[in-house]
């Protein structure tokens, strides 16, 4: 015979099981917070090696030309920019957000030290905490850092699984998406939500708090699924994977959840061969997904907004005998929102002479930290961004007006 709290976290675990197109990863109780007040900081992962040397192009270093006979973006078709970069023309949906201010780009950035496997960048990336045993996601440790106490705070999606980023102690949910967050079984005649409720009603709050986040992250779901959705300001999201979830990013970001951070994942960057007919097919795609995100907020949306790309390394500087490029290291990464230093292209520019590359890639000169603890520091309320990122000195780099 099973005793009560035995009873109990069968149907818990049963219930999470449960959930279709969602995790919530939960570790104590807690209540919800909805005193946030600093920027939504959107992560958008580019998974697999973006080439930030295609996206944002050197167009004043010769080198690049000589390295890239057949795959260069010929300056003549470059837009935005400046006197020395200039944007691949894919990029077209953002240049109204680069010449208003409101889409930056720092390059020349990366890892501390060069690390060209897929699976071990990622997790350095992810984990940013090199030289220390610390094993949670700094996402994580920023959402901590700011009191997060409700899944909703921190929330990855396009994907059931939340985002190892997110890993470590602070509540948070991972969705496919919002209309596909629902319990399994739950109708009219097996009302599972209601029974869990009674069930865990009277209990300790070290068990019947992860129920009570479970509950609640239903309530929550429930209300915007009823609640519906659409964009404004005649935004058209694409209809691809990174469409959606910017889309319903923007849905988490409007509604009253006390959202303090996305993060959102967007592969096929690792173009080893036929770059130059693959990458103006994902360019395109990732910036008309970031334009309808940008236009759905609107700007004063966007101005409590700010978007980050990352990416686990760049590419090489030179192609291959294939028109690709293999895994490099320095990378770009690009910034967008209300209050962003846009329109220009920021971090010291090392050059892509072979005297200046790193083992034939592009040098690092700015810790993709230093980005990130910017952003943190003076958009989104972090006043300990030490704790975000252990160990590390960030530079000042003017990113925000």
């Amino acid at each position: 015979m099973l005793n009560c709290d035995c009873k109990r976290r069968t149907l818990l675990g049963g219930a999470l099981a449960g959930l279709t197109g969602a995790l919530l990863s939960t570790k104590l109780a807690f209540a919800a917070d909805r005193t946030h007040d600093g920027d939504v900081l959107v992560l958008l992962s580019l998974r697999g090696g973006f080439d930030g040397l295609s996206a944002v192009v050197p167009a004043g270093d010769a080198a690049y030309y000589k390295a890239r006979p057949g795959i260069a973006v010929p300056k003549a078709r470059l837009i935005g920019g400046d006197r020395y970069f200039g944007l691949h023309p894919a990029l077209a949906p953002l240049l109204p957000f680069w010449k208003s201010g409101h889409l930056g780009a720092v390059h020349a950035v990366g890892l501390p030290a060069p690390n060209r496997s897929h699976f071990a960048a990622m997790e350095e990336l992810e984990r940013a905490a090199p030289g220390t045993s610390t094993r949670t996601g700094w996402l994580d440790r920023m959402v901590g850092g700011l009191g997060g106490t409700d899944p909703f705070n921190a929330v990855s999606v396009g994907q059931a699984r939340p985002a190892r980023v997110l890993d470590g102690p602070a509540p948070n949910v991972g969705l496919s998406s919002v209309d596909a967050f629902v319990l399994n079984g739950e109708s009219d005649a097996k009302p599972i939500a209601a029974t869990m409720a009674a069930l865990y009603a009277d209990a300790p709050a070290a068990l019947g708090g992860t129920a009570s986040q479970l509950l609640g992250a239903l309530g929550t779901a429930s209300g915007l699924q009823a609640a519906g959705y659409t964009p404004a300001n005649g935004a058209a999201y694409p209809d691809t994977e990174l469409g959606k979830a910017l889309r319903d990013v923007a849905r988490l970001i409007k509604s009253d959840v006390s959202l303090m951070t996305a993060t959102v994942d967007v592969g096929d960057w690792d173009m080893h061969e036929n770059l130059g007919r693959k990458m103006p097919v994902q360019l395109a795609d990732f910036a008309a997904a970031l334009a309808a995100f940008a236009t759905d907020l609107g700007p004063d949306g966007l101005g409590r907004v700010t978007l980050v790309t990352i990416s686990e390394f760049g590419r090489r500087v030179a192609e291959n005998g294939s028109g690709g490029l293999d895994h490099g290291y320095g990378n770009a990464m690009f910034l967008l929102g209300g209050h962003v230093n846009g329109g220009r292209v920021h971090g010291r520019w090392p050059g892509l002479v072979p005297a200046k590359l790193v083992g034939g890639d592009l040098a690092v000169t700015t810790d993709y930290r230093s980005v990130i603890a910017e952003t943190l520091r003076t958009r989104c309320g972090v006043s300990d961004t030490a704790a975000v990122f252990p160990g590390m000195r960030p530079a000042s780099l003017g990113l925000f007006r």
